[in-house]
């Protein structure tokens, strides 16, 4: 009986060990698949002298969609591990914010 009590407690701390984004883990495969294929379309296009501007527009594409995934990722950290974290408080609040706040950073450069 002593143990029924620990249960939801391990259940907790079992499900805070996910990452936020476990839940659109099919969706962020899918669009990594897709940013693959677009990599790769850009060497063909290198390798067989495709005209630069060509080439700068699916590499602004590219971009585009890896920074669409990136802006995803960032959300899903602050919604999951950054709020579960700040409920827990303490040094491990902090160290959720500036980890997140250094992320947000390499993001803008």
């Amino acid at each position: 009986m002593d143990s029924a009590p620990d249960a939801p407690a391990t259940d907790v701390t079992a499900e805070h060990a996910h990452h936020g984004y476990i839940t659109d883990k099919e969706k962020y495969l899918n669009r990594l698949r897709r940013i693959e294929g677009q990599a790769r379309g850009i060497h063909k296009m290198v390798d067989d002298e495709k005209y630069c501007i060509d080439i700068l527009t699916q590499i602004s594409a590219l971009t585009s969609a890896l920074e669409a995934v990136a802006v995803g990722l960032l959300d899903d950290h602050l919604r999951h591990c950054v709020v579960d974290a700040a409920r827990l408080g303490g040094p491990e609040a902090d160290a959720k914010i500036t980890e997140a706040t250094q992320a947000i950073a390499r993001l803008v450069r």
